[in-house]
């Protein structure tokens, strides 16, 4: 169900993050669904349970997820696909544009290529 590329240098508990927004909002995962707990995912995974909880921790802040204690993390009941796919292409061109930052474009050449795009 999780994808993760450990050669990757995007840190894994950000791939989780994304795999189970891009879940969300292709509605494989459904509002109210169980997440599997952290130490059973972590241990599917082959990862450490502190990057898995990391990872739970960022989805409950952004309201993707909300948890209750014993009862285990579950997809927010609150959640419609199309306000996620809208949170996902937000994220998607934040990364962009601190990638954009990083290799030098100016803010001029980011605007008048968002200005070609639209």
């Amino acid at each position: 169900m999780f994808n993760l590329d450990l050669t990757s240098r995007t840190p894994i508990y950000e791939q989780l993050y994304n795999n189970v927004v891009r879940l969300i909002s292709a509605g494989v995962l459904k509002p109210n669904e169980k997440l599997p707990p952290v130490r059973t995912l972590a241990c599917e995974l082959s990862v450490n349970p502190n990057t898995v909880s990391k990872a739970y921790k960022l989805l409950e802040q952004d309201g993707y997820i909300c948890s209750a204690v014993g009862k285990g993390s579950f997809i927010s009941p609150d959640l419609d696909a199309l306000s996620v796919e809208k949170q996902l292409a937000s994220e998607k061109l934040r990364s962009a544009l601190k990638e954009a930052q990083r290799v030098g474009l100016s803010r001029e050449d980011v605007l008048k290529i968002t200005d070609g795009v639209y």
